[in-house]
């Protein structure tokens, strides 16, 4: 065996794989700047606001404290079960999916808020799409994973999940969550597919839009959950 030119085929194929490996990152590290320079920087219509993905928990960080004090004050008083809350048809409004919002299967909830909830979800929704359109990205709808929730559905939750808070502002109608992972994707009516769009420009756009609504029209208390994958959603009035 030539030793000579096994070691200067080793010492090329080393030198290939070494200026592989630096491009790779070096393009991967450019990537993940641009990316999250359009996460700080695309603005919602009419309102720039600039917010980085990794500030999400200290952006909206309302604790329940504060979020229940307003949900025990406007909202309606705590249900013990469905059938209770079928009889309070006068002080909520059931949730049905819109073009905006899908309601998702709701295990330890039911899709009943009080009116100015139901207002609040429905612009955060119609901002929702129309950011989306703003930025020339293609349509996606919300998933609004909790609502209402019941006597009984407290007590079956806090079974299952022992961070589960017994004063849970969902029991009161003023409260929703929106998954920020998930979202629903719109068909193209004319057949031709679209191109997904990365759930993290979406929970960056839908991010926007809630400090948008938090802090220039107060109509909100948020919290972004990081274990149940969600915006926690209080409206204020």
């Amino acid at each position: 065996m030539d030793w000579k030119k096994f070691i200067l085929v080793a010492k090329i194929t080393g030198a290939v794989l070494a200026v592989g490996l630096i491009l790779y990152v070096f393009f991967s590290a450019r990537s993940c700047v641009q990316e999250r320079r359009w996460l700080a920087l695309g603005p919602i219509e009419n309102h720039p606001v600039r917010i980085w993905d990794v500030k999400f928990a200290q952006e909206f960080n309302d604790l329940n404290d504060t979020q229940l004090k307003v949900a025990q004050a406007i909202g309606v008083p705590p249900v013990k079960n469905r059938e209770e809350a079928e009889k309070l048809k006068s002080k909520l409004v059931k949730l049905e999916a819109t073009d905006t919002y899908i309601i998702d299967s709701l295990s330890h909830s039911i899709p009943y808020l009080i009116p100015s909830a139901k207002e609040l979800l429905d612009d955060i929704g119609g901002a929702f799409r129309d950011s989306l359109v703003a930025k020339g990205l293609n349509p996606y709808k919300l998933v609004v994973s909790s609502v209402l929730r019941t006597e009984e559905d407290v007590a079956k939750l806090s079974k299952n999940n022992i961070n589960a808070t017994e004063n849970s502002t969902h029991r009161y109608g003023t409260t929703f969550d929106l998954a920020y992972w998930r979202y629903e994707k719109i068909p193209d009516l004319r057949g031709r597919p679209y191109e997904d769009v990365p759930p993290e420009y979406l929970r960056a756009t839908l991010s926007q839009v809630l400090k948008d609504f938090h802090d220039q029209g107060n109509r909100c208390y948020v919290k972004y959950e990081r274990q149940q994958n969600c915006f926690h959603i209080t409206v204020r009035k």
